[in-house]
């Protein structure tokens, strides 16, 4: 026997764990694969879908009945992998620094050679100056309004498709498109009155 979701989100709404469970087996693949494709990280898109649905046990009243059980799931997942995307971006990984072992002397001919060393990393003053544009580009976006933001976040830090951030959103392509360019030009003309240059 088949339970509509509509059903499932009466019965857990009720507290009944089986409705979970229900509404997991249906939804965790898909579910899966869609937060995978936002934030690239098998581990990651694990961990957020069972946030999706302790989400789901802990917030069910907060559906609406003329809503989609599935557009909501959704919701749910896009944001909390937005939100995964912004808390990384703010603590990004950081190269771990060369320090020699205690007691260890470092010969000419035992250095690294030159093509084993990542330039960028010799010049701190450039990557302080691309870190600060981005950071600055990224807190201009975050002024956009919340729709244009929402898909400058599935597009360029989750890398999503166009198609994919549709179906995500529940909107036609065409929306998306719409969306991405006024948000461009927003973003564009903020950047410029930052007194930033291209």
């Amino acid at each position: 026997m088949t339970h509509a979701d509509e059903t499932l989100l009466h019965r857990i709404q009720q507290g009944d764990n089986d409705a979970v469970e229900l509404l997991y087996d249906r939804y965790g693949s898909a579910l899966q694969r869609h937060l995978r494709s936002m934030v690239h990280d098998d581990e990651a898109s694990a961990d957020l879908v069972q946030e999706v649905f302790v989400r789901v046990w802990q917030r069910a009243e907060l559906w609406s009945v003329p809503g989609s059980v599935k557009a909501w799931l959704y919701k749910i997942a896009t944001n909390l992998a937005l939100n995964h995307l912004r808390s990384r971006r703010r603590q990004p990984e950081q190269p771990l620094e060369y320090q020699p072992l205690e007691g260890w002397q470092q010969e000419a001919e035992t250095r690294v050679p030159g093509r084993l060393i990542d330039a960028a990393a010799l010049q701190p003053e450039a990557l302080l100056a691309e870190a600060e544009r981005k950071r600055q580009l990224w807190r201009i976006v975050d002024e956009l309004p919340q729709d244009k933001r929402q898909i400058f976040h599935m597009v360029y830090e989750a890398e999503m498709d166009l198609r994919s951030v549709a179906d995500a959103l529940e909107i036609p392509e065409g929306t998306v498109k719409s969306r991405l360019y006024h948000g461009k030009r927003q973003l564009t003309r903020r950047w410029l009155e930052s007194g930033f240059d291209y």
